[in-house]
């Protein structure tokens, strides 16, 4: 899949902060020189779709990973028409781009320490080489860019340890612009698995952006959402609804631990996905660009005792 992305859409007000807490060295981005986008108009994004990459795990019905798997024993579907896998592999090595979003609204403050304690154990875990790159966005009032894309560990932990609490909930803000402004950058696109872990009770009250505008934004950028809840009791919130929404929808999982002690053990959950992937290739026929959601399936042949994890479409811009 040869993918193009064009952001002509300028950052707003609530953009503008997210990167203010870039590192001193990091010099400051140009000024807009498009009108500033609003939060009801979508972002002007421009793929050329020639192929389609699907990363996706698979567990048995124990919840263990499936990694004997080869290419003929998966069926795609687009719009309902079969579909020729054209390139797979298993157990995916492909540089990781990782956005860790962390919820630091006076809701979570009592946890806190235990979310930082686990974020870093976790991109410990799962930065395994030079070629993956991290950052880390905070979230409150407004979402902020703690640290930018790198791959030095150390100072992605150092950005996580500086983290304080206070404030309301800007989740969406914070995914869409994570998505749009980072992720989506290095080119090609199938040359990289990308990755979020949302650590946040799920209870937007800031936003500018709403829920289904970040969700389509991270499919645009084909970013996998995981999430942690926040939310320790055993009642389920509508918070909890959402972070199993925007992580469904993509091709990734929510966890809701009801300790925070179990925190770490969730973050080592997404971690084992992280290792386990498959990626799978195929060019669609016929081959459309319009602009529209294109909805597709991935299922194992004769084994419905199998879950497929993946997302459950993509955005076939126009040229």
């Amino acid at each position: 899949m040869k993918l193009w992305v064009l952001l002509a859409a300028a950052i707003g007000v609530s953009g503008l902060a997210l990167w203010a807490a870039q590192q001193p060295q990091t010099p400051p981005p140009a000024p807009p020189s498009a009108p500033t986008e609003r939060a009801d108009e979508p972002a002007r994004i421009t793929v050329d779709v020639t192929r389609v990459q699907m990363l996706f795990t698979v567990q048995d019905k124990h919840g263990r990973f499936v990694t004997d798997l080869g290419r003929d024993d998966f069926e795609v579907f687009e719009n309902r028409r079969p579909q020729r896998i054209q390139e797979f592999t298993a157990e995916s090595d492909l540089p990781l781009r990782l956005a860790i979003l962390i919820d630091t609204s006076n809701s979570i403050r009592e946890r806190f320490r235990f979310e930082q304690d686990a974020a870093v154990e976790f991109l410990k875990s799962v930065m395994k080489s030079r070629a993956d790159k991290a950052m880390i966005v905070s979230f409150d009032t407004k979402p902020e860019l703690v640290t930018d894309l790198i791959d030095n560990p150390d100072r992605l932990e150092d950005g996580i340890r500086r983290l304080r609490a206070g404030g309301g909930t800007a989740l969406y803000d914070a995914i869409y612009y994570a998505c749009r402004d980072k992720l989506a950058m290095d080119q090609p696109r199938h040359k990289f698995r990308r990755a979020m872990v949302v650590v946040s009770d799920g209870d937007d009250n800031q936003s500018d952006f709403t829920r289904d505008q970040a969700l389509e934004m991270a499919q645009k950028a084909d970013v996998v959402v995981y999430a942690i809840s926040t939310n320790i009791s055993r009642a389920e919130t509508d918070g909890d609804k959402v972070l199993r929404y925007l992580t469904q929808e993509t091709g990734g999982q929510a966890f809701f631990p009801f300790k925070v002690e179990d925190l770490s053990q969730s973050f080592e959950n997404i971690a084992n996905q992280l290792t386990h992937q498959y990626n799978l290739l195929y060019r669609p026929e016929p081959l459309v660009t319009d602009g529209l959601w294109h909805t597709v399936q991935l299922r194992v042949r004769g084994r419905k005792d199998l879950q497929v994890r993946c997302r459950t479409g993509y955005y076939a811009m126009k040229m």
